[in-house]
């Protein structure tokens, strides 16, 4: 059977640099941040000082004040920015195409603010007093099972669980879904509301997070000196459907999906593989799946965490998978701006992704100030840059040696 082409036709965003689409977008070619000291913990209590936190949501703007109280941030974020998605594709699910609308929708940790609250209670007032819905807030799967009932959506329903991968990983597997024939529409992409106090302290335990106090400067990536990434929240969910069905009812088309590659480390559990063999693997994997070259991309959206070997490593990969282009082609770290969204990652850089095609914008890698010799591509240092973008990589790499590539390229 012959694949059929998979489009992007609705994107919907809740981020550190906006509620919305537009506003992230904007502030992303703007090259403003979204990162500031941390107020959701007491910055005291912690060595890292900062985080890019979602801002003035009001989930009731999505569902109702019920639906709402039954559901961590995590989840309220994937809502949101799910129905801002259906209705920029002006998408409507009736009976007719109910059971060919799937969403697969990752999250790497879940309602962890639920976790904390719920077991604080079970400690102070017992067993009887948690919350009967304790579970179905806090299991990771339940942003997609929230979205599908919002929405009626009754295809496939999963959630990738991949740590920073989720994201990439549950965009990836629905075009293949599509693809395949499995469903004619898929809302996809990743969620996150991870900055609670023991999220926090394990992420400083373990000292991946900035140290740096300066919230304009924390998040770095390949700048000689990085010290960490800054937490961040929030969701980044994109429509995808059929080109036959896209062009059957007249949608606007963002772009096309044309690769995805997906590996693993077998490595480390924190750590990537050395010289970020597996992330080479996956960029690899998706320019097969798109049948392209590397002369053929123009940006990748790297997954640049401001750590030291993440960005050290990913500069390695995409030099063994590019080659002699390595030096031509664009590459920048949106977290610079967003902060690390975790889970939600991918789904955010993917929007941005989709974005930078549409129009002609190739964000910036902000607060590069030192250059680090074992980080020589072109960064694109500071401010955006508008030049033509037919094709664009974006990349996603988990604790547990999750990496993934998605491939996004102009429709013709």
């Amino acid at each position: 059977m012959e694949e059929r082409r998979v489009v992007i036709t609705g994107l919907g965003a809740v981020s550190p640099l906006g509620n919305d689409v537009k506003s992230t977008w904007d502030n992303i070619v703007a090259g403003k941040s979204g990162v500031d000291f941390v107020t959701k913990v007491n910055k005291d209590d912690f060595p890292a000082k900062v985080a890019a936190e979602v801002k003035d949501f009001e989930p009731t703007s999505y569902m109702d004040k019920k639906d709402a109280r039954k559901m961590d941030p995590f989840t309220q974020y994937a809502v949101a920015a799910a129905k801002m998605a259906v209705e920029d594709a002006k998408l409507e699910i009736n009976e007719d195409i109910a059971n060919r609308v799937g969403v697969w929708i990752g999250s790497g940790i879940g309602g962890m603010q639920t976790w904390e609250d719920q077991h604080k209670k079970f400690l102070e007032k017992g067993p009887r007093r948690v919350s009967p819905f304790f579970v179905p807030m806090m299991i990771p799967d339940m942003a997609a099972g929230q979205v599908s009932i919002q929405l009626g959506a009754k295809g496939i329903n999963s959630c990738s669980t991949t740590a920073c991968a989720s994201g990439a990983n549950s965009i990836g597997d629905a075009f293949k879904v599509i693809q395949r024939g499995g469903a004619d529409y898929m809302i996809a992409g990743g969620t996150e509301a991870p900055i609670s106090n023991m999220a926090f302290a394990g992420f400083c335990s373990a000292k991946a997070l900035s140290l740096n106090d300066d919230p304009q400067s924390a998040s770095r990536p390949f700048d000689k000196n990085r010290d960490g990434f800054v937490m961040g929240e929030g969701s980044g969910i994109l429509i995808l459907e059929t080109l036959e069905s896209a062009q059957k009812r007249g949608a606007r088309i963002y772009g096309e999906i044309v690769g995805y590659g997906a590996t693993g480390d077998a490595y480390h559990i924190t750590a990537p593989a050395l010289d970020g063999e597996g992330a080479a693997r996956a960029m690899q994997q998706a320019l097969d799946d798109a049948n392209l070259s590397p002369a053929d991309v123009d940006y990748i959206n790297a997954h640049g965490t401001s750590t030291e070997l993440n960005d050290k490593y990913e500069t390695v990969a995409i030099k063994s998978v590019f080659g002699g282009h390595a030096g031509d082609v664009a590459v920048s770290s949106t977290k610079s701006m967003t902060g690390h969204l975790l889970g939600a990652a991918g789904g955010i850089e993917s929007v941005i992704a989709v974005k930078s095609i549409e129009d002609s914008v190739i964000p910036a890698t902000t607060n590069y100030e030192t250059s680090d010799p074992e980080c020589d591509l072109d960064y694109v240092p500071n401010k955006a840059r508008k030049q033509n973008v037919d094709v664009v990589m974006s990349n996603s790499l988990g604790f547990g040696g999750h990496n993934v590539a998605l491939i996004f390229k102009k429709y013709e």
